[in-house]
């Protein structure tokens, strides 16, 4: 169902692509949009390594939300600052795709507690981050993509 790498030699290893996905503060998320056309968006998220998924979380309605809503399917593609190579100028960059399918989080609990370690990517104020969890947790939405395939690739720009 899903195709394989052509560079394969620049394939990551899974658990470089679990890093990244853990350690980077944002990627791109790509869903069917209106009419067909895609709709992608620069979103932070929550990699969580016990289930495997990641998590968005989102305000209670627009594009985004009428576009999972009305399908599940996306892919997330996160990807790192790069690094040159002793006497290089191309920047190499590690990119990691992920496909899968977006559920919505109903369990009140899991989402403030996802937002807390979202949160926490950012900033390690607790009492700014229960502020906003108390302020915006009632209305926001959780999103989690359940995996389905995820390929990383070490991209040399030359």
């Amino acid at each position: 169902m899903f195709r394989e790498m052509l560079r394969s030699r620049d394939q990551l290893p899974e658990e470089e692509c679990r890093r990244i996905l853990k350690q980077e503060l944002r990627g791109v998320l790509a869903v069917q949009g209106d009419d067909g056309y895609p709709y992608a968006m620069p979103l932070n998220h929550y990699y969580e390594e016990e289930d495997g998924r990641i998590y968005f979380h989102s305000g209670p309605v627009g594009h985004k939300v009428d576009a999972i809503r009305r399908c599940a399917r996306a892919c997330f593609c996160v990807y790192d600052r790069g690094f040159r190579r002793e006497g290089e100028w191309a920047l190499n960059i590690r990119s990691v795709i992920v496909f899968g399918r977006i559920e919505v989080v109903e369990d009140r609990d899991r989402v403030y507690e996802i937002a807390r370690r979202l949160s926490r990517k950012f900033t390690d104020d607790e009492a700014y981050i229960e502020r906003e969890v108390r302020t915006y947790g009632p209305t926001t939405l959780m999103f989690c993509l359940v995996p389905e395939h995820m390929t990383g690739k070490l991209v040399h720009e030359e």
